[in-house]
């Protein structure tokens, strides 16, 4: 993990806040890449997002959070407060917690708080960007956030050896993310075809995608598109890893 605890709450309450300023007076737009929800299914989202791993959290659950007890939806006027109150009660929790306390995630090679407080940064940014993208604006994560969620990206969003069998895909070649504004570059490969993806922190051989930090970040959640003469490969990578 590249960034501290207290960086990764600071990012949480920067994009959390980033994001309420985005939609507060812009409920109706659409929402680019959630093509069925309009802001305030955003808003909602976000919201229950951190109802969800707050609760985790700051009951240490061995299970996901009841879904019985999930909060009902507030009505439009409120939805903006009810997310802030929402955001800073996560942060609380999170800045409250033994960071190495024993917990319910979904995945399984990280099972404690630590894990909710570094995903929940690439969470509030990503989503950030959706707000601020549809509000007609331009916007961009911060290049040592962004560096911090490519790897968590690539730590725990990667088909794993299970995942490969079931699919039953894999890589023809290996995929190089190279960042065009510190130089740092991302190799994801398999060791044989029925392996786990797995990535290591350099170039081994030509980029597959290059752009900026931020830019190789929102290309992993299909946010933006990037140049690439390998599509092939590409459309490969997309199949073995998730968004969700």
């Amino acid at each position: 993990m590249t960034l501290s605890t207290d960086a990764c709450l600071a990012a949480i309450t920067y994009h959390s806040r980033g994001f309420a300023d985005a939609v507060r007076d812009n409920l109706d737009a659409r929402v680019e890449h959630c093509p069925d929800w309009d802001v305030a299914d955003l808003v909602w989202h976000l919201t229950e997002v951190h109802w969800f791993w707050r609760t985790i959290a700051g009951e240490r659950l061995a299970a996901p959070a009841d879904e019985s007890q999930r909060p009902g939806r507030p009505e439009r006027e409120d939805l903006v407060a009810a997310f802030e109150r929402g955001a800073a009660e996560l942060v609380d929790t999170l800045r409250d917690a033994d960071q190495e306390a024993p917990v319910w995630t979904w995945f399984p090679g990280r099972q404690d708080i630590g894990f909710i407080t570094r995903h929940q940064v690439q969470e509030a940014a990503v989503h950030h960007w959706d707000a601020v993208n549809a509000a007609g604006k331009a916007w961009t994560v911060e290049t040592e956030v962004a560096a911090d969620a490519v790897e968590e990206f690539l730590t725990c969003s990667l088909a794993d050896e299970n995942d490969v069998k079931q699919l039953g895909r894999s890589l023809s070649g290996p995929i190089v993310l190279t960042a065009t504004d510190t130089g740092s570059s991302w190799t994801i490969a398999q060791a044989d075809p029925a392996a786990a993806l797995l990535w290591t922190p350099r170039a081994d051989g030509p980029a597959t995608v290059s752009g900026t930090t931020a830019d190789l970040l929102l290309w992993l959640y299909g946010r933006v598109a990037l140049p690439t003469d390998q599509p092939e490969r590409v459309a490969e990578f997309r199949s073995l890893s998730s968004t969700d």
